[in-house]
């Protein structure tokens, strides 16, 4: 087994209620792992600057085109909650290579204890930055845009089965999905959360997955994360 699937299994491992947080600390060029909503407490954490509801001004809006977000957070750097960056939720989309990192962090130390959550990240990310934390560091990663608290879109039934994090209710639909021919190494993997927050308890369920894999996808859930996987069509 080469490092670079060994760090993977190290980030997808099958969790359950009394699991362990798993951290994933970026090394390097750290590779692509594969975590929900708005924290509940909505009284301190509002939505961001720079939120959209999918509808915004039509000034500017030729041929029926919705104006896109603009960026909250850059890519690149270190940001200091309350001051640099708002509490909220924020999406990252498109991340290709692999070489994504954030990290919410309780301080500025750069220790490991000062961490909160983080991951490495392929496809579309979503994280839910709470008024208590003190730091958010994002690596290599496309501009971050602030999400409104409630889902809207026009979600899909069928999604990348590489695409990283979706909202239930903007991005896919809730529903039952299949993957079919995934490799025999387990290297696909699913989670369904109830928040963005990527810790312990924001995963409802997940697994690793060798050769189909079937997952019902509740209206409550918040996200929906796949990685490695086949493409998934919902079936019902």
């Amino acid at each position: 087994m080469s490092q670079q699937q060994q760090n993977w299994f190290a980030r997808h491992k099958v969790l359950t209620g009394a699991g362990a947080l798993v951290v994933v600390i970026a090394i390097g060029g750290a590779l692509a792992g594969g975590g929900g909503d708005d924290d509940k407490d909505k009284s301190k954490d509002t939505v961001a600057q720079g939120a959209t509801s999918g509808g915004g001004s039509k000034s500017g809006d030729k041929g029926g085109d919705k104006p896109k977000a603009e960026p909250a957070i850059g890519g690149d750097g270190t940001f200091q909650v309350g001051s640099d960056v708002k509490p909220g939720t924020y999406m990252s989309t498109d991340n290709t290579d692999g070489m994504c990192y954030w990290e919410r962090a309780k301080d500025s130390s750069g220790e490991t204890d000062s961490l909160i959550a983080n991951d490495n990240v392929m496809g579309n990310a979503y994280v839910t930055i709470k008024a208590g934390d003190k730091i958010f560091k994002s690596n290599g990663c496309k501009d971050w845009t602030a999400v409104p608290a409630k889902a809207s879109g026009t979600p899909k039934s069928e999604v990348d089965g590489n695409g990283g994090m979706y909202r239930i209710g903007a991005d896919i639909a809730p529903g039952t999905y299949k993957s079919t021919g995934n490799a025999n190494d387990a290297t696909c993997y699913w989670e369904r959360s109830k928040d963005a927050l990527h810790g312990i308890d924001s995963i409802i369920a997940n697994e690793n997955v060798s050769g189909n894999g079937v997952v019902t996808i509740a209206a409550g859930d918040g996200y929906f994360k796949t990685n490695g996987c086949k493409n998934w069509k919902k079936t019902s």
